[in-house]
């Protein structure tokens, strides 16, 4: 592959089968822990081994590979280089096998047993031509279960509560990042757009908070309604230093909480349930988990703060407040003033003053707390944002051709391609990540599945477009009876409908909408050798900002 073609290391996280998958995530978690120890000790590597029910030696071999490789889960997937032989794994086709038969027979109201789940297993191996397993190795994958949702998955709810924390309160969180909520929200305010400042509309804002210290360590403010793209953007702004984000937007403030979570604690909305979430957050030791149905209070911490920084925006023009009853003759519209842009810089603000308000709930500032957690942990920050997130894009699976890849309508061409074209009809379909934001490239998985290579349009004279507008583009062109939707025609069709956006833009405010959630796109291509770098890194000013008003009430839980 050429050098200057840009490109990410996959370690797994698609390609891995789910069994081997499975084992990787387990291993992390204990390895992960035995490793935070500068050294890890006979006993604590005797407790590891009979955790994974693995040789004292193998425990040493994986964890020489958690320290040389780069920390994830996949640096422990079965079979990788390095791994010696005798280790108690079985091979990927044998663990999907037990996988399953946990899954659908163990982890059932029926109970079965484990001699009746082991049958199962032996009787769907032979069927399929594989070497059955040990009962030992079925007895000890059901060991690593979680036990309460072994107990949840055989005797239901009611069985649980013993196992839960007394009360029905949240299990105590005692470190910085040990656990971070996420949701999302309407703002309580009309935005207007850039050119003509007319009120476009409410944006959505998705936050992320650490319960330990009740700091703010993730944002995204975005004219899309919520999906799993802004949960992994807000993981995305978690977990990067936000140095060169804040430069960017012209904001001098200091906010220096960010690193990745050890738990993410989700409701159960549809978003925060899709699979590039679960594989992404797993391949960076980052565990799920979900508020009990019906039990909103499990999620009140993220809840009560987007509550009162509502209030807070209550104070800004264009606010549409809580509900009609408040508003009463206010003129939201009318009266609105800040962009997008402007309203992102002033949630910045006023979050830089919320760390710095003393907290009701824990008695001192969100940054005071967040700070005396580090003197415990320090937090690990992503320097390469881009890689990152491409763990949590969406994924699409397409057959390679002569003329590259075709995705709904629109052709993927690189020179890097040419190797693999010509051995095409033995690779199979290939998989692809792509930002719904901006599809004037894709990024491809390799064959061997080791890195994903920045593929642009084959005709990189198209311009960039999000997939709202392809996807709007292809129902005008069938409104008008075209059974074939051709490249040019799809292209052609969005600049028509851009120049009818831009004409309306004046009276129209779902038009005026559009526009602005086209700025998002960028005006040109990126280039596919562009070289992806961690944000510049510069000391930056402390304290309040000046012009901000506080929030004038501090969650409490």
């Amino acid at each position: 592959m050429d050098g200057s073609e840009q490109s990410e290391v996959e370690r797994g996280v698609l390609t891995a089968s789910a069994g081997s998958w499975s084992v990787a995530v387990l291993r992390a978690e204990v390895i992960g822990e035995l490793a935070s120890h500068e050294h890890a000790g006979a006993d604590r590597v005797n407790e590891a081994a009979s955790a994974l029910g693995l040789s004292r030696r193998y425990v040493y071999e994986l964890l020489r590979r958690w320290r040389s490789g780069a920390g994830v889960a996949s640096d422990l997937l079965p079979g990788r280089p390095g791994a010696p032989a005798g280790g108690r794994r079985l091979p990927g086709a044998v663990e999907d096998v037990v996988g399953e038969a946990i899954r659908t027979h163990y982890l059932s109201r029926q109970r079965r047993s484990v001699a009746a789940v082991y049958r199962e297993v032996a009787r769907l191996c032979r069927l399929g031509g594989l070497r059955v397993p040990s009962r030992g190795s079925l007895v000890r994958r059901i060991g690593q279960i979680d036990p309460v949702k072994q107990v949840g998955r055989r005797e239901g709810a009611d069985a649980v509560r013993a196992r839960q924390s007394a009360g029905g309160a949240v299990p105590p969180v005692r470190h910085v990042l040990d656990q971070v909520q996420i949701d999302h929200t309407p703002v309580d305010v009309i935005v207007v757009d850039e050119r003509r400042r007319l009120p476009i509309g409410r944006p959505y804002v998705t936050v992320g908070i650490d319960v330990f210290s009740r700091s703010i360590v993730g944002l995204v403010v975005t004219l899309e309604a919520p999906s799993a793209l802004s949960a992994g953007l807000c993981l995305s702004s978690m977990v990067t230093d936000k140095r060169g984000w804040l430069e960017q937007l012209g904001v001098a403030a200091s906010w220096p909480m960010s690193g990745k979570p050890v738990e993410l604690y989700l409701d159960n909305a549809a978003e925060f349930h899709s699979d590039a979430l679960r594989r992404g957050c797993e391949q960076h030791g980052i565990r799920l988990r979900y508020r009990p149905p019906g039990q909103p209070h499990y999620g009140g911490i993220v809840e009560r703060v987007i509550g009162t920084m509502m209030k807070t925006v209550h104070e800004l023009p264009g606010t549409t407040f809580s509900n009609p009853q408040e508003r009463g003759g206010y003129d939201s519209e009318k009266t609105a003033a800040l962009t997008l842009r402007e309203l992102e810089r002033w949630l910045v603000l006023a979050i830089a003053s919320y760390h710095g308000s003393i907290h009701g709930g824990i008695g001192r500032t969100p940054a005071g707390r967040w700070n005396a957690g580090l003197a415990e942990a320090e937090p690990v920050v992503v320097v390469n944002p881009a890689a990152f997130l491409i763990d949590f894009l969406p994924v699409i699976r397409r057959t390679l051709t002569r003329s590259g890849f075709t995705i709904d309508h629109v052709q993927y061409f690189s020179d890097a391609l040419k190797p693999w074209i010509a051995r095409r009809e033995q690779l199979g379909r290939f998989v692809i990540r792509r930002d719904p934001r901006d599809i004037s490239r894709v990024w491809v998985l390799d064959p061997e599945g080791t890195e994903y290579l920045a593929v642009p349009y084959r005709r990189l004279s198209h311009p960039p477009v999000s997939v709202w507008e392809q996807k709007a583009a292809v129902a005008a062109l069938r409104a008008e009876g075209r059974a074939e939707v051709d490249e040019d025609a799809l292209f052609r069709q969005i600049e028509l409908m851009r120049d009818v956006v831009t004409a309306a833009a004046r009276t129209t405010k779902r038009a005026r909408r559009d526009t602005e959630r086209r700025a998002v796109t960028p005006s040109k291509p990126a280039p596919a050798d562009a070289v992806l770098t961690p944000p510049e890194e510069r000391d930056s000013g402390a304290g309040s900002p000046a012009g901000v008003v506080p929030f004038a009430e501090i969650e409490e839980w």
